[in-house]
């Protein structure tokens, strides 16, 4: 029999499976990563991110992977971000799924890490002329 799961089911399950780096560890796993993506929608990104930070979406993050050779190693270190921490941890468990490795994800997310008073990069307006 099927089992109906919500999304915060959907979260919870992977997270039991993912590695979460605190805050307070954030810094370091950054710094030894050779990735860091944050996976929010674009206009998140644009409204602030946390520097060399890479903007992959949720919904397009296997299929980037999948399609950038430069990103195919199994064995690249990745740092995951969303808002809160659910889409990362998804996305998290997809990347284990496709064979990385090296995942992490970052507890509490984007605003976990704002509430901590760690820069941020952004917003970007365009230019006017």
């Amino acid at each position: 029999m099927l089992m109906i799961k919500t999304a915060h089911d959907l979260v919870a399950d992977a997270k039991a499976r993912i590695e979460e780096v605190s805050i307070e560890d954030a810094n370091q796993a950054i710094q030894e990563a050779d990735l860091l993506i944050d996976v929010r929608e674009a206009d998140e990104y644009a409204a602030g991110h946390l520097a060399g930070a890479v903007h992959l979406s949720r919904g397009m993050l296997e299929f980037k992977l999948t399609n950038d050779t430069a990103l195919s190693s199994r064995e690249l270190k990745i740092v995951l971000y969303c808002k809160t921490s659910g889409r990362a941890a998804l996305a998290a468990a997809s990347l284990h799924n496709m064979g990385y490795r090296h995942v992490k994800s970052i507890t509490g997310g984007f605003d976990a890490w704002v509430s901590a008073k760690k820069p941020i990069v952004g917003p970007h307006f365009p230019p006017f002329e």
